[in-house]
């Protein structure tokens, strides 16, 4: 099954739902911002990507500069951070099977289904 973790308030996140939409693929849509990822997910996620944790987080988000910037932060944390933060998570993300991709640009997720 393929999983879009989707925030609609978000442009490149509408324009990855679109590609899978056109994909013809089965998929479902979890609204990461209302049905928040749990520590283990996320750590899946990731692993998935092949990204560090700080490889995943939206640094330019107000939170994270104005909390989390200058604190050296470990894994573990970072992840936590996250979870407890979720607006800090880079979207879309698009899982499918043992792979996963950021959908920015779209062609990512274009590249993950063929």
């Amino acid at each position: 099954m393929i999983t879009i973790y989707h925030n609609s308030r978000c442009k490149k996140s509408r324009e990855g739902l679109k590609t899978l939409e056109a994909s013809g693929e089965e998929f479902e849509v979890r609204e990461y911002l209302k049905e928040p990822l749990t520590e283990n997910e996320l750590s899946s996620l990731l692993k998935k990507l092949n990204f560090a944790p700080i490889e995943l987080i939206r640094t330019e988000e107000k939170i994270w500069k104005e909390e989390y910037r200058d604190r050296d932060l470990k894994d573990e944390e970072l992840v936590r951070v996250m979870v407890e933060n979720p607006k800090l998570i880079q979207r879309p993300i698009v899982e499918k099977a043992n792979s996963a991709v950021v959908g920015r640009p779209a062609e990512n997720i274009e590249k993950l289904l063929n």
